[in-house]
Parts: structure tokens; sequence; C-alpha cells
């Protein structure tokens, strides 16, 4: 099979993953250097976009789709029909460069099928950033996935070369994984984790310390799946975050794959999910909020509807409407349509004068959707809408938007 062919296949098979985002590596560079390749920081062809909106551009492929494991969610399983190919590490590592030096890609997103044992196929993978980071001085993005049953000498040796490294968790609670993907144990994939959290830290905290993944580690959950709902994902998320570290926790709403197994839904998971799960994950990580705050039904999911900041605001109308001139920062940051950074300037701005609406306006803020919510210095809403009303008022637009 021919070069082109092989990257056909693997980099399709690798379009399931979405945990490749290069935010949060050290800054390093090749300008002005005497020798290496590359860069972490220079912009390319946009292949991608990262759930933050930023757009990325990396070489996303498996080393192989070939997998002695049979995860029933997975097309890449060794029961699957699909046609297999596999790079050596130098056809990677030619790829690679061959990209970087036409300007079409920032860096590597490499993962692979478990080829005979966790082991060997770690033990490629390394070798690819191993040789381009050693033979070749490349100095642009790697992003390694990581195999948890794999030796913790290599993945130590893995965060050595890699930028960012990652184990995906794959699905919310141990019953399904066993269930889905008997191979694989929650409690191998968090023992890895926390591994590689102390070795994160330690690079961290002594200046002197050899480089380890300076843009930590990263997971993927599949959404819809399984019967877990969008609060038991949220509950393992934040657990995630607070026990390991992690830089993100990455959605996938399933999508069915050829021939798949009747145990497994027939349909997708709406995309919408996926977005509302972002959202709620960065309400609890920049908001403020909690788990238990989030807005969901007796089965424990979010409105599809509505996003859950607004959602919350809706359960919560005694709160409303929030003085902009005096309400502490907190309680800001639960106006919708108010985010992190227009929050920060409206707490600078208000020290010197008091808040009006076109100081809104020259923020470009959606005002629509402020109005119910907020007191300013010429603006009142009055009498308080009732839910209902309100929602309709306010949740057509919401749905279309992002998270502010």
């Amino acid at each position: 099979m021919d070069l082109l062919r092989k990257l056909e296949i693997l980099a399709d098979a690798a379009k399931y993953d979405a945990s490749c985002a290069s935010s949060g590596t050290d800054k390093r560079s090749s300008l002005g250097a005497k020798d290496g390749v590359g860069s972490t920081e220079g912009m390319g062809i946009c292949h991608a976009y990262a759930p933050d909106g930023r757009c990325i551009s990396l070489l996303k492929v498996l080393l192989t789709n070939s997998c002695i494991y049979d995860c029933v969610y997975c097309i890449n399983r060794r029961s699957s029909n699909v046609q297999r190919a596999r790079f050596t590490v130098e056809e990677v590592v030619k790829l690679t460069l061959g990209f970087y030096r036409r300007n079409c890609i920032e860096g590597l997103f490499l993962s692979s099928g478990i080829i005979s044992n966790p082991d060997y196929t770690m033990e490629q993978v390394v070798g690819v950033a191993r040789t381009l980071r050693e033979v070749h001085g490349f100095r642009g993005y790697i992003h390694l996935k990581t195999i948890p049953d794999a030796d913790p000498l290599l993945m130590a040796e893995a965060g050595k070369y890699a930028d960012r490294l990652s184990i995906n968790i794959e699905l919310p609670t141990e019953a399904s994984l066993g269930a889905l993907a008997p191979e694989k144990s929650i409690g191998d994939i968090k023992r890895s984790m926390g591994r590689m959290r102390l070795r994160i830290d330690e690079a961290r905290a002594e200046k002197k310390a050899p480089r380890f993944a300076p843009a930590g580690q990263s997971t993927q959950v599949i959404v819809g799946a399984d019967d877990s709902s969008d609060r038991a994902i949220m509950q393992m998320s934040t657990d995630l975050y607070g026990s390991y570290g992690l830089r993100r926790v990455y959605y996938s709403a399933f999508s069915p794959i050829p021939d798949s197994s009747s145990v497994l839904p027939p349909k997708a998971a709406p995309l919408v999910r996926e977005h509302r799960l972002y959202q709620a994950d960065w309400l609890l990580r920049f908001y403020g909020f909690a788990v238990d705050e989030l807005a969901t039904d007796t089965a424990g999911n979010m409105s599809l509807e509505i996003d859950p900041k607004l959602a919350w605001a809706l359960e919560h109308r005694a709160l409303f409407p929030v003085d902009l001139n005096s309400a502490p920062k907190e309680m800001l940051l639960r106006v919708p349509g108010l985010g992190v950074k227009t929050v920060d300037r409206l707490l600078a701005s208000r020290r010197h004068r008091r808040i009006r609406m076109d100081d809104l306006s020259r923020l470009r803020l959606p005002v629509a959707k402020l109005m119910p919510f907020i007191v300013t210095a010429d603006h009142h809403p009055g009498a308080t809408l009732d839910c209902a009303k309100l929602a309709g008022r306010v949740a057509p637009k919401a749905v279309q938007g992002v998270l502010l």
C-alpha cells in the first residue's frame, strides 16, 4: 500500500478522536535558532476548530487502525470489517515534516490501535516523537495518545517529547466501560492519569526539572453511547479536573458505525447535546457553578433548547435583575450574556463611572438577551416576567449562540 492511501485510511480513522487542541504548551520556535524545525506558535492552514473557537492545524493520524481490542463503539475494533493500514515510524516522521515545511500544519496528533500489546504500541508512538525531536530538531507541537496499560517508563518517555498527553476515559462509568470495552478499566486509566499528574506537577514545580508534557493532559468521553446522564458526565469531569489536574475533558457525541452491535443506540447523539456539555464544562471551570446547580430534567439531562446558564437564570428569577453597578463579581458571572472578560471590564469601568446601556452596546454585548436580567443607571426591566414568557423571548437566540 502506498503512503498516500495509508494516509487516507489512517487520517479518516482518527477523526473520531476530539481531544486534540494545542493550547497550554511552552513557546518554542526555530526562528533565530541555529538548528531545528517548526514552532508551537505559528498558524498554518486551519484543519479544525477547538471547542473554544481557536483555529488549529494538526496532522491527526493513527499509527495503525488495527487493534487487538474489541471495544463495541469503536470502528477500529478487532471485529470491525474495515480496511486496515499501518504506518512505520519513519513514514509518520516524513509526513509530519513534509506537511510542516509546506505550512499545512502546526504539529502532530498521534494515536494508535493496539498492535500486539500496549508496550509495543507505546514504543512505536514514542519512537515517532523521539525521532522528530532528537533526529530532526522538530520544535512544533506534539500530542500523543497514551495507553494506560503501557509500562510507566514508556509513559514517562512520552512526556519527555510530547507537549500534551492524553488517555481517553471513553465512558463515564465502570459498568458502561465493562459492557462496551471489556479490555479497558477506569481504574487503570485513572492510575495512569495520576502518575502523569505527579510528573507534570514535579516538572512545573522545579524550574530545572526535565521538561514533561508542558501542555498537560486531557481525555475524551463519548456522549450517548450509554445511558449516562449529563449530570453524571459533568460530575465525572469535575472529579477528573480536581483529582488529576486535566487541562481539558473533551465530549464527543456518539455516532453509529458500520456493522454496529445491537447494544449500541441506533441513532447518533444530538450534536447540540455535545455543545451543551461544553457550555456546562465552562460554567463549572470559569463561572463558579457547581454540578448540582445545573438545570436538568428528572433524568439528569440538560435542555437542548437553551444553554445551561440561561436555564439556571430562568430557574432563579428571584435573584434577578442584577444591578451592574453594585453586584459582586460572582453574581455578574451568573447573568446570561456576560462573559468572564466582559465582567472584568465592567468591574474596572464602574470604579470610575456608572454603567449605562450604551456602555453595553459599545462592548457589543447581546443587549436584548441582557435586558430582562440587569439594572443599569438608565435601565430597569420593570415588572418581573414569568419564566415561560421570558424563555419565549430569549431562548430562540440562545439556541444559536455560544455560552457567554
